[in-house]
């Protein structure tokens, strides 16, 4: 088994990586977008307008997701920690697929479809059920999904999290992230500026594969079958939707 060099190594993804799990991308060819106005369901103002509106999408998507497994690119890069001084998983997905498949300590630039926040408290927690088993936190408060819907920023210490990591890897991957939506977007440019090894792993190409200098046109779990040859995907357990 021949892996690849590297003392850190940075994977770096996106929607594609999990439609190959069954879960649509938002801003593809039949994405959640091409159907639905996010304006409607994807925004503070929507929440604030109709709340019970909003987590009736989000507890469909909840329903969606948990029904869904982690793939053999989820698995691989869980298993490639086993193999490397360190590993790191910054993602832009909200499904939970990467710690399902093993991955820990994954950074969620936009947030999880599994936590649940109270805004007048600051509250954050983990919440499994399907649907949603309480939306109301107190007389009138309202959960919101922990997640950054159009209009919210990222948070600051997940955006600095993400860039140290850049900072100290050697071998930086990035897996079925459309390159479009920014600041996540000015990550891989960070990693080509350093001059390390940076690969773009994408059946389509996307607005910043010019910047690699490498680019395998596959999907993803293919891709990363031929990049760590014999790596076994990590065993999981779908006992927990998120987890």
């Amino acid at each position: 088994m021949q892996l690849p060099a590297a003392r850190h190594v940075v994977f770096f993804t996106g929607a594609g990586i999990s439609v190959e799990s069954g879960i649509p991308t938002y801003r593809g060819a039949g994405g959640v977008w091409s159907q639905y106005r996010y304006e409607d369901y994807a925004c503070q103002e929507a929440f604030e307008r109709d709340p019970e509106k909003v987590w009736d999408f989000h507890d469909r998507r909840r329903e969606m997701i948990a029904a869904c497994a982690p793939n053999d690119g989820h698995r691989i890069i869980a298993a490639a920690a086993g193999h490397y001084p360190r590993v790191t998983v910054i993602t832009q997905n909200i499904d939970g697929l990467h710690q399902r498949a093993g991955s820990a300590g994954v950074i969620e630039l936009h947030g999880s479809i599994w936590r649940i926040r109270d805004d007048t408290t600051g509250d954050i927690r983990e919440d499994f059920s399907v649907p949603l088993a309480r939306r109301q936190c107190g007389a009138g408060c309202w959960w919101r999904p922990d997640i950054v819907w159009f209009g919210d920023p990222l948070r600051e210490d997940d955006i600095d999290r993400a860039v140290a990591a850049l900072e100290d890897c050697d071998l930086f991957i990035a897996i079925g992230t459309s390159g479009a939506v920014y600041p996540a977007a000015r990550l891989p440019l960070i990693a080509v500026e350093r001059n390390i090894r940076a690969i773009e792993i994408n059946p389509e190409p996307t607005p910043l594969s010019d910047t690699y200098p490498e680019v395998r046109r596959q999907p993803a779990a293919v891709a990363l079958k031929e990049l760590f040859p014999g790596l076994p995907p990590a065993v999981f357990t779908p006992a927990a939707a998120g987890r």
